[in-house]
């Protein structure tokens, strides 16, 4: 138990400069971008879900938050909503960049989550078309941001260093537990308990990516890259987990059924192209 806990915070502690420059650049880039981008999704038209997918892949605060709030609107359509919930990369994006992931892997999985994202929102766009109602006054992103508890408002170094430590403490917790799994199972044992089944780990995976909170892309994000998950089940938890995205578009949409509706394409969608990508035998 204690090289456990050993091993546990030397891997932590050595991630830690590397998220908190990550969040830095990510705070800046949300400070300066997450206006702008607002306008440009909700001024796209037919072409949103091309506009949301590719606005869905950086990681700025709460958008996917404001996005539920658009559409309760009627401001964006269903097809955009989708579009932008499977890019959304929430925190997978600095796990990888911490744990000095490949660029080309980076990229790959944000270019795929794109694609994805575009494809299934323009179709969703044709399958479920219906008019728009006038707009909705729009709710300040940075409100919706309290929703993630990420300080948006009280500025880019206290907000960089609250996300670091969110994502710190989840990073050492799951690689306790896994540590901890692995010592009691084996490393071989794991692996070929998840990676041997790619539907049911895509089937799990798209379920945790569900989980309205940061873990989620945390805890898949990290099983990936510690080998025990496979690369289509990470993409399902991944494309499916859309971070507060759902809480705010439950509170702020008032169909229930319609909600329920929209979380079954995301999971169904997200589910498929996970257990596509592992029948294609796509690695990376």
């Amino acid at each position: 138990m204690y090289d456990i806990i050993l091993d546990t915070l030397k891997d932590g502690i050595r991630l830690l400069p590397f998220l908190l420059i990550t969040y830095i650049i990510m705070e800046y880039m949300e400070h300066k971008m997450s206006a702008h981008t607002r306008h440009v999704v909700q001024a796209s038209g037919r072409f949103g879900p091309l506009i949301g997918s590719i606005a869905g892949i950086f990681p700025q605060c709460g958008f996917s938050a404001a996005a539920a709030s658009f559409y309760a609107g009627r401001v964006i359509s269903r097809g955009t909503l989708i579009a932008i919930f499977l890019s959304t990369s929430d925190e997978m994006l600095p796990v990888l960049i911490s744990q000095k992931a490949p660029v080309n892997m980076i990229l790959s999985i944000l270019g795929m989550k794109l694609v994805i994202g575009m494809i299934a929102g323009f179709l969703v766009d044709l399958v479920f078309s219906s008019g728009k109602k006038a707009p909705e006054p729009e709710m300040d992103i940075h409100h919706m941001c309290e929703h993630d508890h990420c300080h948006c408002e009280e500025g880019i170094l206290k907000s960089a260093v609250v996300h670091t430590a969110q994502i710190f403490f989840f990073i050492i917790l799951i690689s306790f537990i896994l540590n901890l799994v692995i010592a009691l199972i084996g490393e071989d044992s794991l692996s070929q308990i998840i990676l041997n089944r790619p539907v049911i780990g895509a089937v799990i995976s798209g379920i945790v990516g569900l989980i309205p909170n940061c873990a989620a892309s945390v805890i898949i994000t990290q099983l990936y890259l510690d080998g025990a998950m496979s690369f289509g089940s990470m993409m399902a938890g991944l494309l499916v987990g859309a971070g507060v995205g759902l809480i705010v578009l439950y509170r702020s949409n008032d169909s229930v059924r319609e909600n329920l509706r929209i979380t079954g394409i995301l999971y169904g969608i997200g589910v498929a192209a996970g257990i596509a990508i592992d029948f294609l035998g796509i690695t990376l």
